[in-house]
């Protein structure tokens, strides 16, 4: 099996209204700093691909205006997920396994503040059954946060710790689009406070992978990508147990997490309650763990939909190259409470 890893990560200033940039304007800064720090050219990447939403932009085929910031003249070796950034990584790091590429450009952007974003992703939901209800991502979250409550594995204190906790850290991230103590605030939906809820916001990610020894050269000490799987829950809200999530554990055990220790984990949990539920199934709360959480702030400080996974594996790769973790692991989701779950776990070189 082929050793393929991150070998640089790079990431807009997220931020609520990017009304005055288009999303090529966001991405070409982003992917100049990803090529500068490797010192790679648009022409040495043997495979680009991209994750994002036309729903988000309102318009079909919305994905293809971005290839005008990557340069897709002479043809390139491209393609696209309607997906996180991390399902396109995931398929970037396939190409690469199957002796197919040497190097590859992953990139994902949203833009939510066109349009009303919790309307938007009631569109992902079952047709016939629950997305006639209209129900909100917030409103679904709620009621994964009230199973929780009822269930005695959480409550509203220790949502509101969660908060705290997440964008504090986030001071120390210059990209965070909420930086600092915030306040609870009013219930938004009950039992979940504006402070248990992701912002809404804009913003681009891009990462480079490159395999053995073409990783070495390119990176001082690169992110060598251990394991990486994804798994999916049933889509019917109905059949599942909200406060638990087999497909993330599942995930975590193919990605070989449990195998030995970590040091950092990266959950891309967008509500608070959804990290309660990821720290079960990936075992962070045994006794005695000293698995630092989301050090960037996670989601609860900056959240642009299709790239706020991307952004995870990102982070987590960026300290490992930078000395501050030996072995990380990096979560990705999408879709309602948490269905789709992607798993990588990443480690430097002694």
């Amino acid at each position: 099996m082929r050793e393929v890893a991150i070998v640089a990560f790079g990431q807009s200033d997220h931020v609520r209204d990017s009304a005055e940039t288009s999303e090529v304007e966001m991405l070409m800064p982003v992917l100049h700093d990803v090529l500068a720090q490797t010192g790679l050219k648009a022409r040495d990447i043997d495979f680009t691909c991209s994750g994002s939403s036309d729903y988000l932009a309102g318009r079909a085929f919305s994905f293809t205006m971005a290839l005008d910031g990557v340069g897709a003249w002479p043809p390139i070796s491209e393609s696209h997920v309607e997906m996180d950034g991390a399902w396109a990584l995931y398929e970037a790091w396939v190409k690469i396994l199957t002796g197919e590429a040497e190097t590859a450009l992953v990139y994902a952007y949203g833009k939510s503040s066109p349009g009303d974003v919790r309307e938007v992703l009631t569109r992902q939901l079952d047709p016939y059954y629950v997305a006639p209800l209209w129900p909100d991502s917030v409103a679904l979250a709620a009621l994964q946060a009230r199973a929780l409550i009822d269930a005695g594995l959480t409550d509203e204190r220790e949502l509101a710790g969660i908060a705290a906790r997440s964008r504090t850290a986030a001071e120390a991230n210059p990209h965070a689009q909420l930086r600092g103590p915030v306040a609870a605030g009013e219930h938004l939906v009950a039992p979940l406070r504006t402070g248990d809820c992701p912002p809404v916001g804009d913003g681009v990610a891009a990462v480079i992978l490159a395999a053995g020894d073409t990783a070495r050269r390119l990176a001082d000490r690169p992110a060598w990508i251990r394991g990486l799987d994804h798994r999916i829950e049933a889509h019917s809200l109905g059949v599942r147990d909200l406060t638990d999530s087999p497909s993330t554990r599942l995930a975590a055990e193919r990605a070989g997490a449990f195998e030995r220790p970590l040091d950092t984990a990266e959950l891309h949990a967008p509500f608070t309650s959804q990290e309660v539920v990821l720290r079960r199934a990936l075992k962070l709360d045994a006794p005695g763990s000293t698995v630092r959480i989301n050090p960037s702030g996670g989601a609860l400080a900056a959240n642009p939909v299709m790239a706020a996974g991307l952004i995870r594996l990102g982070e987590a790769a960026a300290r490992i190259q930078r000395g501050a973790s030996d072995r990380a692991l990096a979560h990705a989701t999408s879709g309602p409470c948490l269905q789709q779950n992607l798993v990588a776990v990443l480690e430097g070189e002694s």
